[in-house]
């Protein structure tokens, strides 16, 4: 995937109460920020220029900006997060993109849209229903985005907060996908790189400009990846995973 831009905001300090499924493990602030630190330095590495949001302490799931917004070159759409916890969010991100972009829509509710259930693929859209994002969510964004000549389906999420946690665009019509949690007869169009056992989390990569960005510590599935053709980085986004957020959750990509 080609990019030039990338939005991202810092964690808050706050960001050890974000929503999570994971009860057990508690999330790191100071690893938080240097992990954040890392993942910026390697987006400019691979050529984006970031925009960096300051962070929001009233709301500790919000360096997971991915949720707030679906851009495309010519379009942004403004979410209507799932969680209530989350929908402060939209604010200061609306106010942001307003300067980026001439043409802004928006999710309505009561229907419900996460960026992190939207995956796209060139002009097709494939949008995730799951716990945060629901039917009206989704039809809102397909009408939407057939303004602009897009085209979308719509798909349920087995297992997982979005879909791509468990799918995701590598670029040259290659999926990287978690099959426990995702039919993978919805991509019949593509060739699939299933994740290893026990490596489900690292189908949440991203594809920048030639590079895949993978969360260390899944080599099986890396191998695979690399073995596909594709130029593989790595990044620890440890204390992320623990707020069941991954590499696609923590930027607005464009």
């Amino acid at each position: 995937m080609n990019f030039n831009h990338a939005i991202v905001r810092t964690p808050c300090k706050n960001v050890v109460y974000g929503l999570t499924t994971q009860k057990t493990v508690c999330a790191d602030y100071t690893k938080s920020i240097e992990q954040h630190e890392n993942y910026i330095k390697l987006l400019e590495e691979l050529g984006l220029n970031i925009d960096i949001l300051t962070s929001e302490e009233k709301f500790p799931d919000s360096t997971f900006i991915e949720d707030t917004a679906v851009l495309t070159q010519c379009l942004a759409v403004l979410c209507n997060p799932g969680a209530d916890s989350r929908k402060g969010e939209i604010s200061s991100v609306r106010n942001f993109l307003k300067t980026k972009f001439s043409k802004i829509e928006n999710i309505e509710g009561p229907g419900t849209l996460d960026g992190g259930d939207v995956l796209e693929i060139n002009d097709q859209f494939y949008i995730g229903l799951s716990n945060r994002t629901d039917q009206n969510g989704a039809e809102q964004l397909l009408t939407i985005l057939s303004k602009i000549g897009k085209t979308g389906s719509i798909i349920p999420v087995r297992e997982g907060l979005h879909l791509k946690s468990s799918v995701s665009y590598l670029g040259e019509n290659y999926l990287l996908i978690n099959s426990e949690s995702i039919n993978i007869s919805h991509f019949s169009d593509y060739e699939c790189i299933t994740t290893a056992f026990n490596e489900g989390y690292s189908a949440n990569s991203i594809s920048i400009n030639g590079t895949v960005i993978m969360p260390n510590g899944f080599s099986k599935t890396k191998t695979k990846v690399e073995n596909a053709g594709f130029m593989v980085k790595t990044l620890n986004v440890s204390e992320f995973k623990k707020l069941d957020g991954g590499l696609s959750c923590l930027s607005l990509r464009y």
